[in-house]
């Protein structure tokens, strides 16, 4: 099976909620996960391999997303905000969703690696 989902991420640096001062940056990333498939899907669980600034690498596994475990019915899509706090001005975040189609057959949708940075961080 080809894989029928599209992964679309945004993110924001939350100034209001980062201390700078003592190492604590605070970014949400927005994600809309879309089914091109021919059936329905659901999301199972997560995977993210987080990098920051330093290369220091946390792993974070869990079911679901945001206490949810959507089902994406073909040609549909399904959004959601997130958050991670980074010791450093810089990260990148990558991994995958575990993913149950309507026929049963699990599969992994990759999270291309996005970057997580303040704002003029990066040139």
């Amino acid at each position: 099976m080809s894989e029928p989902i599209s992964i679309d991420v945004k993110t924001d640096y939350l100034d209001h909620q980062s201390d700078p001062d003592n190492q604590r940056f605070v970014f949400a990333y927005h994600i809309t996960i879309s089914n091109n498939g021919g059936e329905a899907v659901k999301l199972l669980s997560r995977y993210w391999r987080i990098t920051d600034g330093d290369q220091h690498v946390q792993e974070v596994e869990g079911q679901g997303v945001v206490g949810e475990q959507p089902e994406i019915e073909p040609g549909d899509s399904y959004s959601y905000t997130s958050g991670t706090v980074l010791p450093s001005e810089v990260g990148i975040m990558e991994g995958y969703y575990v993913m149950q189609s309507a026929s049963g057959e699990q599969f992994q949708a990759p999270i291309d690696a996005f970057t997580l940075a303040l704002p003029h961080a990066l040139h």
